[in-house]
């Protein structure tokens, strides 16, 4: 598929070329751990929550803030230790929880009523505290999970302006990819790809609007998952587009991916999005981690793969073909690009549109004492403001604060056209067409250098498609090319998170490839 606007947007990338410092990695107890090795600690008394949770927090200081300098945490939660020791004193009834004890990072455009605030990565939002955690994080807490930090980003999840660097933000600064440093982590959840990627916590939550998950988890070298579009709640999210956006896990394993999906999913009145999701979701996705995922599977990838971006990525994902006919599955070649060039063009124009009312919307949920009170206030602060423009500019913000928002008169035709091009005419088509499974392909190309000046070189992804449908996808690492984590996709119809699961479960057991990074200098 043809480098669109829309990718412009979302994908981007960033990061200086520094001497790789010893990481010490053979030090960290619990290198490579997952929820289940932790939790078997908790388990035979080997370790406390407290213990636990202190040592990831050095390792961030440590490798974040010294050390290689990752820039990958934004901030630390002053009562993650506190929380910790609390949730060591609870009764053995009370630990049975699936995340109990689990070091979580948060992407930081989630809300969390705390000491942390929600920020988007703007010097606008530096002191903002939100009234109440997002739905999401008061699922997380029920389910145990300790908040540990809250992750960089691309500074309004990459839909600010033209020519942005993924992995950079006003507040944040810039977040270094953790294979070769001087490479982009892409966006926007680049603090939570890399973060995880590095051992700096156990899972982390990272949100999507187009490729905003996957691009990231792809060139982390880690598994990323974004859900339909009303598994779980936007509530307490700083939004770009009520139609696209979604929170999803990231993490080093499919089966934290299952796990911790399971405790987010949910109807919630105050996303309209979730409700009537129950039939289609479920309590718990380990379910699904069975070793038959790709048996009998169709699976069907686009004519030209890369569409010449990459022979590299090309070779690697034909190799990867094999793997999968190795373990049943049977593969299909498709002739045509899922969704058009317009479709893609009618997205953007929905997002700019939607991006207007829900910034408005959220900056009103702040209450009274609102840094910022709107678009129009946020634009003239960033105008006033060098460090916020010293790279690139605001233009979608503006293009956003000059439309009439969902109120346009075109508004409504735009959203059917898209919906109808990504879903009925573009995925749903495409898999009765062909009796599909899933559609696979590379999740992008390996990462590129970053380039403050230029922006991002961003030249291929497949997260399009789910993204623009609202439909779920899951990519995993499948390989390296010149030391650099290249994911595989796998993208499904509505509510298949499960098969997702699976068929990345079966890939992942029987094909590990995910490598632990070595904070290389580059060239």
């Amino acid at each position: 598929m043809k480098k669109s606007i829309l990718s412009i947007v979302v994908f981007a990338a960033a990061s200086i070329c520094i001497k790789a410092q010893n990481t010490s990695d053979q030090s960290f107890k619990y290198l490579e751990y997952d929820v289940q090795k932790i939790q078997n600690l908790y388990k035979h008394n080997k370790a406390t929550v407290k213990e636990v949770v202190e040592a990831y927090l050095k390792r961030i200081h440590d490798i974040d803030k010294n050390g290689v300098q990752l820039n990958s945490v934004i901030t630390i939660n002053p009562d993650a230790v506190k929380i910790a020791d609390s949730l060591d004193h609870l009764d053995s009834k009370s630990k049975n929880k699936p995340l109990f004890g689990i070091p979580v990072l948060l992407k930081d455009n989630i809300d969390t009523h705390d000491k942390m605030p929600n920020t988007a990565g703007s010097l606008a939002l530096k002191d903002s505290f939100p009234l109440q955690d997002s739905y999401l994080v008061k699922k997380l807490r029920e389910a145990g999970a300790v908040i540990i930090g809250k992750t960089n980003l691309s500074e309004w999840a990459n839909f600010r302006g033209e020519k942005s660097t993924s992995g950079w933000s006003g507040l944040g600064g810039l977040t270094k990819n953790p294979y070769i440093l001087n490479r982009n982590t892409c966006g926007s959840s680049a603090g939570s790809g890399a973060a995880i990627s590095s051992n700096l916590g156990i899972i982390a939550i990272g949100t999507e609007t187009n490729g905003s998950i996957i691009c990231p988890s792809s060139i982390n070298g880690i598994v990323g998952l974004k859900p339909t579009v009303g598994l779980i709640s936007r509530q307490g999210i700083i939004p770009i587009s009520n139609t696209q956006d979604t929170s999803g896990p990231m993490a080093r394993t499919v089966r934290d991916i299952a796990i911790s999906l399971g405790t987010m999913a949910g109807e919630d009145k105050k996303d309209i999005k979730t409700i009537g999701n129950a039939p289609y979701l479920h309590k718990d996705y380990t379910q699904f981690l069975t070793l038959n995922g790709l048996k009998g599977k169709r699976l069907g990838y686009v004519k030209g793969i890369t569409k010449g971006a990459s022979k590299k990525v090309d070779e690697l994902f034909r190799k990867t073909l094999k793997v999968l006919e190795a373990q049943g599955a049977v593969i299909i070649e498709i002739d045509n690009d899922i969704i058009s060039e317009n479709v893609q063009q009618k997205s953007f124009e929905l997002m700019i549109n939607e991006f207007k009312d829900g910034l408005n919307d959220y900056f009103l949920s702040l209450g009274k004492n609102a840094p910022i009170k709107n678009i129009d206030e946020l634009i003239t602060f960033n105008k006033n403001n060098k460090e916020e423009l010293q790279y690139f500019g605001q233009e979608f913000l503006e293009l956003a604060a000059k439309s009439n928002g969902i109120k346009d008169k075109n508004y409504p035709q735009t959203l059917k056209s898209v919906q109808e091009g990504s879903q009925k005419k573009g995925i749903d088509f495409t898999m009765n067409k062909y009796k599909l499974d899933a559609i696979i392909s590379p999740a992008t190309t390996e990462a590129w250098k970053t380039d403050l000046k230029n922006g991002d070189s961003y030249s291929f992804g497949s997260a399009d498609a789910a993204a623009i449908a609202g439909y779920p996808s899951i990519t995993l690492p499948m390989g390296y090319i010149d030391e650099l984590p290249v994911g595989i996709l796998f993208s499904a119809g509505k509510w298949e998170e499960g098969k997702l699961i699976n068929m990345a479960y079966t890939f992942e057991q029987v094909n590990p490839q995910r490598k632990v990074p070595g904070f290389l200098p580059g060239n």
